[in-house]
């Protein structure tokens, strides 16, 4: 059994994987657990991040409104399936330059120390990586943008690596992004990045068809005992647009650039209607996951067609084990 390095978490949502099912990710049978209209000016609510806080759990969500300007808003819950996320957005303190709003979306979560990191696509004369960090989910002080524009997904690693902070990215564009490679970098203190690594990229041909537009960091990678799990979401473009589905790495503890394992099939792809049909529709776009080290247990919060937000199962041992099973050949 591969070990998850972190916190035991018994309070995990969780059900079991379902009789007869072969895929290793299986959805909540209640899904969506958040819908569009969760609160009064939602157009909808999806690509959202959450992680335990005292004795349930916080997140950041993002809302897009009824006019669809997209902003990030704090919410919280008992159980991390219902949740009351709060009516207005996260207001930012920090230099005035830096909390400058255009544009909000697609957060990430990840506690390092006594401190927990939000991170998400922020506009700043085009999207860049905005930096910001809680104690309490009540005030958010946002840091310097981690790059230039343009740059979508940063991502944070849960501590420090060769005594720096690390974040996974995928530059883009200004618009719908026709390209995207994951790279690595590092930051002594979260305002100076550099170190850039190329870490993987799409997959051209049909050795693995679905990431083959282009891939991007999902949650927070998990450590394992035989390196950082990494869920990402791949798309392929069809003649009917984008597709939006999910796959699974295993990156170097040490050299995170380093890909050890990756797997040719994804791990969830847009099957049930709520993540067909929508705002845009065949999505299902990770920004979150949940980890129990006692049981190996994962459950994986996720975008479903730009709309609502879902919630899916899976184990360590299952991602590892499909890996190896369906195996991406090395080179990409």
């Amino acid at each position: 059994m591969t070990r998850i390095i972190g916190t035991e978490l018994p309070s995990i949502p969780w059900q079991e994987k379902p009789q007869g099912t072969h895929a290793p990710v299986w959805r909540y049978s209640n899904n969506p657990i958040i819908n569009r209209n969760a609160i009064p000016n939602s157009n909808s609510v999806f690509n959202s991040a959450v992680i335990p806080y005292k004795d349930g759990f916080a997140g950041v969500f993002r809302c897009d409104s009824r006019s669809v300007s997209m902003d990030i808003f704090a919410g919280f819950s008992d159980d991390g399936v219902n949740w009351a996320i709060n009516h207005d957005p996260i207001a930012f303190e920090g230099e005035e330059d830096v909390i400058r709003r255009e544009y909000r979306y697609d957060p990430r979560v990840c506690q390092i120390g006594d401190r927990y990191y939000i991170t998400w696509c922020n506009g700043y004369h085009g999207p860049t990586i905005g930096i910001a960090y809680t104690y309490d989910f009540q005030t958010f002080h946002q840091l310097e943008n981690a790059f230039l524009p343009y740059n979508r997904n940063g991502v944070l690693f849960p501590r420090k690596i060769g005594g720096h902070f690390a974040m996974l990215s995928r530059p883009s564009d200004t618009g719908h992004t026709p390209f995207g490679d994951i790279f690595y970098s590092i930051s002594p203190d979260l305002t100076f990045w550099g170190k850039h690594r190329y870490v993987m990229g799409t997959v051209g041909g049909d050795a693995s068809a679905w990431q083959s537009k282009k891939i991007g960091p999902g949650p927070v990678p998990i450590e394992t005992d035989r390196g950082w799990l990494l869920i990402y979401h791949g798309v392929i473009n069809t003649c009917n647009g984008f597709v939006y589905r999910m796959g699974c790495a295993l990156l170097d503890l040490d050299e995170p650039w380093k890909v050890k394992a990756r797997s040719r099939n994804y791990i969830l792809g847009p099957e049930m209607l709520y993540e067909c049909v929508g705002d845009v529709p065949n999505v299902t776009f990770p920004c979150a996951a949940l980890t129990d080290s006692s049981t190996g247990r994962i459950a994986i919060y996720y975008g479903c067609a730009d709309t609502v937000t879902g919630l899916a199962f899976t184990t360590v041992d299952e991602l590892l084990k499909y890996m190896e099973e369906y195996p991406l050949e090395e080179g990409y």
